[in-house]
C-alpha cells in the first residue's frame, strides 16, 4: 500500500514539467533581452553617426 502511494507520487512528480517550462521561458526571455539590447545599441550608434554628419554639414554653411 505504502509503496503504491510512493510510486504514484514519484510518477506524478516525474510527469510535472512546470519547472522545466519556467526555465525554458526564462532562457528565451534572456535571449530576447540580449538581442533587443544589441539592436538598440547598434541603432543608437547609427543615429549618433547621422547627427554627426548633419553637424559637420551645417558647420560648412
Amino acid at each position: 500500500m505504502m509503496l503504491r502511494r510512493l510510486g504514484r507520487r514519484l510518477r506524478a512528480l516525474h510527469a510535472d514539467e512546470g519547472g522545466a517550462a519556467m526555465v525554458e521561458y526564462a532562457i528565451v526571455t534572456a535571449v530576447i533581452a540580449v538581442v533587443a539590447l544589441t539592436a538598440a545599441q547598434t541603432i543608437g550608434t547609427n543615429v549618433v553617426a547621422v547627427f554627426n554628419d548633419i553637424a559637420t554639414a551645417l558647420d560648412g554653411i
